[in-house]
């Protein structure tokens, strides 16, 4: 009869504000995590092409899908460095008949992976094995909706061009939303993201279970004692990550380059300019590398430490 039986689940009940704040304590090493992940993304990505695989079949993807929808002869697909991942849009309305893009390491998605992974491995309570499935199904999602961004550039390039044909800059349109989706777009949708995971997956209530079951067990955690040694290798640590920045900014020569290269980066541009200016870059952050990664190890090693449960934990 209606109206009868049991409810098809239990109610969950409200978190109590001193559970929020500790919560909140406990997910400050979201944003830190975060953090170290920029840096190791910036790292990786110095050298060009360091994602050239990733970034060639995003390229061939993308070359064919935009034959299959917007017509043979709407793009190319040829080398650029080495890298088979310079895609040509072409149209009469367009400056000279085409324009050149390529997908560099930043057009790759990579940046935007590492940052939902990091957001869904970060999520403590949830099992392991569903963050994981749950990373790997984020990226997929991630990837497809690159394509997407890139698939649209051809028709806003053509919006721009068809009211100024053959007009230089009549592709204004593109950059525009390239530029949006670059500093903003995905940010929004990664975050929204994860904020549908995790009221999918109940993280909240997963959270709170595993508090209580981790009292009386090793884990790691910030450091809370810091003796001079662990000052020490801290202020080394520091001073080598900023050692390896000054090499660079310090140099006047690598600093231009960068310049060029991120207004390349920016526009997706391909120029004999923007390949010299790579080259240049790449050179002259060799020798910062080493440093780098001997601070961020050293940085890692202090801060982190390990908390061993105490005698009444035990019990």
């Amino acid at each position: 009869m209606a109206g009868e039986g049991k409810p098809l689940r239990e109610e969950v009940d409200d978190l109590s504000w001193g559970e929020v704040a500790k919560l909140s304590q406990g997910y400050l090493r979201i944003p830190f995590a975060l953090l170290l992940v920029e840096i190791f993304y910036w790292f990786i990505t110095q050298p060009t092409n360091t994602l050239g695989l990733i970034q060639e079949s995003e390229a061939w993807i993308w070359y064919h899908l935009t034959e299959l929808i917007y017509g043979p002869g709407a793009a190319t697909l040829s080398e650029y460095n080495g890298w088979t991942t310079l895609v040509t849009l072409k149209h009469p309305d367009f400056w000279a008949d085409q324009i050149r893009l390529y997908v560099s390491d930043e057009c790759a998605g990579v940046h935007e992976m590492l940052f939902i992974t990091v957001l869904i491995m970060m999520t403590s309570g949830v099992p392991q094995r569903l963050r994981i499935k749950s990373a790997a199904i984020a990226c997929g999602i991630v990837y497809v909706l690159n394509i997407v961004r890139l698939l649209v550039l051809y028709p806003l390039a053509l919006s721009g061009c068809a009211e100024n044909p053959n007009m230089m800059g009549c592709e204004q349109p593109m950059h525009d939303f390239h530029a949006f989706v670059y500093q903003w777009g995905f940010l929004i949708v990664l975050v929204l993201m994860w904020l549908i995971w995790f009221k999918w997956v109940n993280a909240g209530d997963l959270i709170r279970k595993e508090q209580a079951a981790s009292k009386g067990k090793w884990k790691f955690i910030y450091r809370k004692n810091w003796g001079n040694l662990n000052k020490s290798v801290l202020a080394i640590s520091i001073l080598l990550i900023l050692g390896a920045f000054a090499n660079v900014w310090m140099d006047e020569d690598a600093m231009e380059a960068k310049e060029t290269v991120d207004m390349c980066e920016f526009y997706s541009s391909v120029t004999g300019d923007c390949g010299e200016a790579r080259d240049i870059w790449s050179q002259e952050i060799q020798s910062s590398w080493s440093l780098a990664t001997l601070g961020m190890l050293g940085f890692a090693t202090t801060v982190i430490a390990i908390e061993k449960p105490s005698k009444d934990e035990e019990e």
